[in-house]
């Protein structure tokens, strides 16, 4: 009756994923994708990003290598050489894609997908049919509207850039925008960074971005909080004329917005259907990715749950286990880690202090700030921060918090045991590794407050 049992419209991480795991099920899988393979993650997110950060980190390791004993002479960085090694690793990625879809044997459709029907997608004036649509379009960034905003660059550009700029604002507080500070800053450009809120990284425990402003001031990176910016000027010279509240004007080489993403859904034919968006564009779904229109489901960045790429596969696998192999699961949100690669890293997992109470539990806190090993011979002030907030009733932890080197890596463990229910009870009974900056998470044995 229909050309495809399921015809999938982005080729992300999310669709990719989806769209493999029907095929090898034995269903008919068309995917659409009018970009790059991969998606956000491993073109213009994740994986770019990571390799950036990378190669921002040894601008600091050449400097502490001094206190080590190594001599070394000025390094010089090439900025075209990292962007086109990275752009080399992209397309290796997008060759690995489209070779996993095509041993699936899912047809890849090139082009813009809109929906003309329920049942009916269009793509380049060729109209094809699917027992069921998933939609999997991810996130676009996000610039507001105001004089001059044709004027800035966003996170997706920054990796194609020509040549780096050489003073640079960047406006925004959330990782994006703090990841981009770090990197940048590190491969030697002048950054300022413009946020309106007054708490940095919002929606992680706060004091994590407390913390990490301390230590990007202390890299000399100027952090402007509660800073608007009202308009952007191009000067004859390609100076960018940056005018904020309190009548502050400063001058950039360029200005990149970094203010948040929106979900991928505009355009799509949504409205041939009976799909229901919210006002953020976001698409309204079951805990099984079904929409209100019956054939369509949607799953990833665009339906409201953690944007990120391991939830969108996790997503993908639990969509085909529930549709295609009659084995109906959803996906468990709890304690799922995430890092931010600022500098220093961060790593989070779990409840923050702050939505503990929210979620009225009793609480201990038990934090620890020092300076890591490395830096007492590197001479680097850089303070390391780890934080454990438990429930008193249960002596559950709840959740894990850490800002230092490898924090990314260090979470990863603390989500497996925050999984399973892990005690602080167990934590301390655990022997730590010595000597590393891990332990210490199995060391705090005294709150440093707790929930009156």
């Amino acid at each position: 009756m229909y050309d495809y049992d399921l015809f999938v419209i982005g080729a992300g991480s999310g669709g990719v994923r989806a769209s493999r795991m029907a095929a090898q099920a034995g269903a008919k899988v068309a995917i659409a994708e009018e970009q790059f393979l991969g998606g956000t993650c491993v073109n213009v997110g994740c994986v770019p990003k990571k390799l950036f950060y990378y190669g921002a980190n040894f601008s600091s390791d050449f400097s502490d290598a001094r206190g080590f004993g190594w001599s070394l002479q000025p390094p010089e960085f090439h900025w075209p050489t990292l962007r086109d090694n990275k752009d080399q690793e992209i397309k290796r990625l997008n060759t690995i894609y489209a070779s996993l879809l095509d041993g699936a044997g899912v047809e890849l459709i090139r082009g813009r997908a809109r929906l003309q029907d329920p049942h009916t997608i269009e793509v380049d004036g060729k109209s094809y049919t699917a027992a069921r649509i998933l939609i999997a379009t991810g996130c676009k960034p996000y610039v507001p509207n105001f004089p001059g905003s044709d004027l800035v660059i966003t996170s997706d550009d920054v990796f194609y850039l020509d040549e780096l700029p050489k003073r640079l604002l960047i406006v925004g507080g959330g990782y994006i925008a703090l990841e981009f500070a770090g990197i940048l800053h590190g491969l030697g450009v002048e950054v300022e960074v413009s946020y309106r809120g007054n708490q940095l990284l919002k929606h992680f425990d706060h004091a994590l971005g407390k913390k990490l402003l301390t230590e990007m001031r202390g890299q000399n990176i100027e952090v402007m909080m509660q800073s608007q910016v009202l308009s952007i000027d191009e000067h004859s010279a390609g100076q960018l004329a940056v005018k904020f509240n309190e009548s502050v004007e400063r001058s950039y080489d360029a200005v990149l917005y970094a203010t948040g993403r929106l979900p991928y859904t505009s355009d799509l034919g949504l409205d041939n259907t009976a799909t229901q968006r919210r006002d953020n564009g976001e698409i309204v779904v079951d805990e099984y990715f079904q929409s209100s229109e019956p054939s369509i489901f949607a799953l990833g960045d665009i339906i409201g749950t953690p944007e990120l790429t391991p939830v969108a596969i996790e997503q993908g696998m639990a969509f085909v286990d529930t549709w295609f192999k009659d084995a109906a699961r959803t996906v468990d949100y709890a304690a799922i880690a995430t890092a931010v690669f600022c500098h220093p890293n961060i790593g989070s997992v779990g409840l923050s202090e702050e939505r503990a109470r929210e979620d009225g539990f009793d609480i201990e806190l038990y934090e620890s700030d020092f300076r890591h090993l490395k830096h007492t011979l590197s001479g680097r002030q850089e303070r390391t921060y780890m934080k454990l907030v438990v429930d008193t009733a249960s002596d559950k932890v709840l959740g894990a918090h850490m800002m230092g080197q490898d924090a990314g890596e260090i979470i990863q463990g603390l989500a497996i045991a925050l999984k399973a229910g892990v005690t602080k009870q167990i934590v301390d009974s655990t022997i730590g590794v010595h000597p590393t900056a891990a332990e210490e998470f199995v060391t705090m044995r005294i709150p440093t407050s707790a929930t009156e």
